[in-house]
């Protein structure tokens, strides 16, 4: 059986019954179904599997971690009080796969302030955000799973740590198709947060909505903030009927400079350059829903990297319109 695949309820729990470590991703009435055991899960029914992108409520996506040992595993769930010392927990040589719900406290909580956390950026923090149909957002609470306690939270976080033996070591490896337009405006805000009204624009007061609409922005371009040649995308999600603010799928911070995505052309064309080819020892991968969408990826395959398509991604930090993946390999 594949190692990265989509798979019935019976044949889930078959894997968790012989005792493989695993990341579930799935609608919330099959995660429900499943035996406790070494996994985690999330809710989503968006994947990027063997024959491309699919859209489906009747089977989980499964992620056979092959490096991780049952031995060699410690499975959490966080709270708003204990998730800062995710990195902490976190093995000295290893890595973490962490799955928050979207739209919770924890969610806005780790987005804010996870960059912050003692360890930080030391340890690799790979996961992702859990989400729903879009048909059902704002009536359906994303989920996710501890498979060794079992049940279903819309208000934690779940990880697994996973330790390495020492002659191998994880890497991060992050997809971003967006770069700053050199020629866009340079936005700041003053606060931090998942929505703006305020701005200023080139260093003058503006309103953002209101500058988005005299500039007829395309939301599908994210803004981009560049940390030390890093790329790093806040995505549009949108604008609120009352036309004065502007929310986004990871939070704008203060003391940061942001410019729109330069153009891309073709989307479609862009993405299936960037993802194609081989990428290493995968052992786990993730992609944005938005990318999902924009790129038109229903039926079409991203290389080698598969995985669901999610409500943001997590790279050591929270991360929007990028596909993420974890690599595990003998250091040369």
């Amino acid at each position: 059986m594949k190692t990265h695949t989509l798979l019935t309820v019976a044949e889930a729990a078959a894997l968790i019954d012989a005792g493989k470590v695993l990341a579930l991703a799935g609608d919330e009435a099959l995660l429900a179904q499943l035996p406790k055991g070494h996994w985690i899960g999330g809710t989503i029914p968006y994947f990027i599997a063997d024959q491309g992108g699919t859209e489906t409520r009747e089977r989980l996506y499964a992620s056979e971690l092959t490096q991780a040992k049952p031995s060699a595993i410690a499975l959490k769930t966080y709270t708003l009080d204990t998730i800062a010392r995710i990195a902490s927990d976190a093995p000295d040589n290893g890595y973490t796969i962490v799955i928050l719900p979207a739209g919770s406290a924890i969610h806005t909580e780790y987005a804010n302030h996870g960059r912050d956390y003692a360890d930080m950026f030391i340890k690799p923090i790979v996961g992702w955000i859990a989400g729903v149909h879009l048909d059902d957002l704002g009536r359906v609470a994303p989920k996710v799973v501890n498979g060794v306690a079992g049940g279903l939270l819309s208000e934690a976080a779940v990880a697994l740590h996973v330790t390495l033996p020492a002659e191998r070591m994880a890497e991060i490896r992050i997809l971003n198709l967006f770069r700053q337009d050199p020629e866009g405006d340079v936005i700041t805000f003053a606060e931090a947060g998942f929505s703006a009204s305020a701005c200023l624009v080139n260093g003058k007061p503006a309103m953002l909505a209101d500058y988005i609409a005299a500039r007829g922005l395309d939301l599908k371009l994210p803004l981009v903030a560049d940390y030390h040649g890093a790329s790093i995308n806040t995505s549009f999600q949108g604008v609120d009927a009352d036309g004065r603010t502007v929310r986004f799928y990871a939070p704008v911070f203060p003391g940061i400079e942001y410019r729109q995505a330069a153009p891309l052309g073709d989307y479609v064309q862009a993405f299936e350059m960037l993802a194609g080819g081989a990428h290493g020892e995968v052992e786990f991968s993730c992609n944005c829903v938005l990318n999902y969408l924009y790129g038109e990826l229903r039926g079409r395959r991203t290389g080698d990297l598969y995985g669901p398509a999610t409500f943001g991604e997590v790279a050591y930090q929270l991360l929007n319109q990028t596909l993420v993946y974890l690599d595990v390999h003998t250091p040369s």
